[in-house]
């Protein structure tokens, strides 16, 4: 099995059959008991929900279901043709998939230089591009969450009317850095992503603020991550400050004393080769992989194509079709880092634990009309697009390579992104079908909705919807067009639905892989 073949999707009345090959449907819309499906020679037995499956032809017991020619899962017991297939009738089991590391591996068509798309961003001294200006302040353990958060709620937006250039100043706490592991990767990976805000694109510049007795040392992490204190990076330890009032008075005048030159930076037009875009999907629905992650990840081939960097995540969220990936790797080293990481989710991190990873998805995926974690990985690794994967990274650490990346991260959206955004995306673009509402400063994120009676429900938090592939109003190239020029959009200023309702402000989630103590 090779790349998933999208071009074979038909959209035809009350169905979309996805494969020739394929031995169920997708119900386009509602359908009642007795409902005719001439195009495929059946009749509905049951009531079956816009998004869910359909059994084509007999399914027989123990025999794979195959949604985009993909196994999804095995038939429990003989499905009849016209019958709801879901989750009831829907065993979980692994199966063998052959990795071919770098077989189908070929190098990206680029577009000429003279010709890629451009936008308009915001230089960096050390040349790094950002698409949004903001002040960070950074906690380094829970115990000053509270500070940091009264420190940028006194940058209201009145008393930052005099300095339109900047976006705002943003608190980034979390709920760990003390009672944790000292060192190895649980301590690594929280400085990693520490250090990865505090040097974002899209910061000017950053405060961070310890207690001054944590596990978490702003002195380690300095020292680990090779910063130091200068003209954009300030410190303050509450134990030596004076305590609460004197260290949140302190950091609100160090961040007045930042505004003036923040406010100087001008957006100016750079190539699209700068956009770094993390991709999320979350509240996934049964059309999830037939429009709007399909259509970013047409999106995403348009970006590779002029230069940029698309990362895609959630590990969990790919297994099972990782084979995909794997077969598209730059090299065999790549592809195996890959399954290096998943090996580690399913034999050290989730053996014997009641995650998804293990079979059963969300109560809102599974209302959504997906059986696994099979079905839901089919969608997810679709954001990606059809490109060669270049290079595998942990959790947090630095992008450097152009193309399509991979970063492993949980399929929790606010702890993946967080990772994402740590790495250097300075945009994210999020697919949801039951409707997730989500935003991730300092990076602006974008919500793509795939379908359109979601979209209307909840307009003001989408931007983007997908589902006019289903309806027929738009084709896939044409949707992922579409949210190409909506992320040149966005990188260049121009708000995203969560911004403008201020969505995005405690959305900073480390991920705590360690033991507590």
């Amino acid at each position: 099995m090779n790349m998933i073949d999208l071009s074979a999707k038909r959209i035809t009345g009350a169905v979309v059959r996805l494969n020739p090959d394929d031995n169920v449907v997708v119900a386009r819309i509602p359908l009642a008991p007795g409902a005719e499906i001439p195009e495929e020679g059946v009749t509905c037995r049951e009531s079956v929900q816009a998004g869910y499956k359909i059994a084509a032809r007999t399914i027989a017991k123990g025999e794979p279901i195959r949604k985009y020619n993909v196994t999804i899962g095995f038939a429990a017991e003989e499905i009849p043709p016209g019958a709801l297939v879901h989750s009831h009738n829907t065993l979980f089991s692994d199966f063998d998939r052959d990795y071919a590391y770098g077989a189908d591996y070929r190098p990206v068509e680029m577009i000429k230089e003279a010709e890629r798309a451009t936008f308009q961003g915001i230089v960096r001294p050390d040349g790094r591009v950002g698409t949004r200006n903001y002040i960070g302040v950074m906690s380094t353990v829970n115990c000053s969450a509270t500070v940091v958060h009264a420190v940028a709620d006194y940058f209201t937006p009145e008393r930052l009317a005099d300095y339109p250039n900047v976006d705002g100043v943003v608190a980034f706490s979390h709920g760990i850095g003390c009672g944790m592991e000292m060192t190895g990767e649980p301590m690594s990976l929280l400085r990693r992503t520490t250090a990865g805000y505090v040097r974002h694109p899209n910061l000017a510049a950053a405060l961070i603020i310890g207690l001054g007795c944590e596990r978490h040392q702003i002195a380690g992490l300095m020292a680990e991550q090779g910063m130091a204190v200068g003209p954009y990076l300030k410190t303050f330890t509450m134990q030596e400050s004076g305590g609460t009032r004197k260290t949140i008075a302190a950091a609100i005048e160090a961040v007045k004393a930042l505004l003036p030159e923040a406010n100087q930076v001008r957006r100016q037009t750079v190539p699209a080769s700068h956009l770094v875009v993390g991709l999320q999907c979350g509240g996934s629905d049964g059309f999830s992989s037939i429009t709007a992650n399909p259509a970013l990840g047409a999106a995403m081939d348009l970006l590779v194509r002029h230069g940029g960097t698309a990362i895609l995540s959630e590990t969990p969220e790919i297994y099972g079709v990782e084979h995909t990936l794997t077969r598209r790797a730059v090299s065999r080293e790549v592809g195996e880092k890959l399954i290096e990481r998943i090996r580690w989710w399913k034999d050290d991190y989730n053996k014997g634990r009641d995650t998804q990873i293990n079979g059963v998805v969300s109560p809102g995926n599974q209302m959504g009309g997906l059986a696994n974690i099979f079905e839901k990985s089919l969608g997810s690794s679709m954001k990606g697009g059809t490109g060669p994967l270049m290079d595998v990274y942990k959790y947090a650490e630095q992008v450097k390579a152009k193309g399509l990346v991979f970063m492993d991260t949980p399929g929790f959206d606010p702890v993946s992104a967080t990772g994402q955004v740590a790495g250097g995306a300075n945009l994210i673009a999020f697919t949801t079908g039951r409707g997730s509402m989500f935003g991730c400063k300092p990076t602006p994120s974008v919500k793509l909705a795939t379908n359109s009676p979601m979209f209307r429900r909840l307009e003001e938090d989408m931007d983007l919807n997908c589902g006019e592939i289903l309806d027929g109003t738009a084709s896939l190239p044409e949707m992922g067009q579409l949210i190409f020029d909506l992320l040149l959009r966005t990188a260049s200023g121009e708000k995203s639905k969560s911004e403008l309702l201020g969505v995005g402000r405690y959305e900073f989630v480390p991920w705590q892989i360690g033991v507590m103590s």
